[in-house]
């Protein structure tokens, strides 16, 4: 039944949030992409984040859309492969021009990472997890 899940996000400009996610590393699949929307690509099975301009994203989930600078809906992790990367990319996000909300640190003993907002205020997480130090 189910072929495939994919994230849908509301976003205020495409051309500035795609320039920002391919600043931080990330693809696009151009040929699902319209004026006011675009494909993101994420991770090795190329997950897909859907990113709609609000007024569009409005039309299909027919409902109010979350001011994410004053709260969350939803919060996107993404793994790394070391610490270095998490540092690496935190740089990265900063550069392109986002805002870091939780500096590298490490969390629980066993999972190192960083929290930090899109130019939209969605929130994500990255994380290097050593599960050999996984608590039991």
């Amino acid at each position: 039944m189910t072929k495939q899940i994919w994230l849908n996000l509301p976003i205020k400009d495409v051309k500035k949030s795609k320039e920002f996610f391919k600043k931080i590393g990330f693809s696009f699949n151009e040929k699902n992409e319209t004026a006011h929307s675009t494909c993101m690509l994420i991770g090795e099975n190329n997950f897909v984040i859907m990113l709609f301009e609000e007024s569009m994203f409005g039309g299909f989930v027919q409902n109010k859309i979350t001011n994410t600078q004053s709260s969350s809906e939803i919060l996107i992790s993404i793994d790394a492969e070391s610490k270095k990367e998490v540092d690496e990319l935190a740089q990265i996000v900063i550069d392109a021009g986002g805002i870091i909300f939780s500096k590298p640190a490490e969390n629980q003993g066993w999972m190192y990472g960083f929290g930090f907002s899109d130019l939209d205020g969605h929130r994500w997480n990255v994380l290097f997890m050593d599960f050999e130090n996984l608590p039991k």
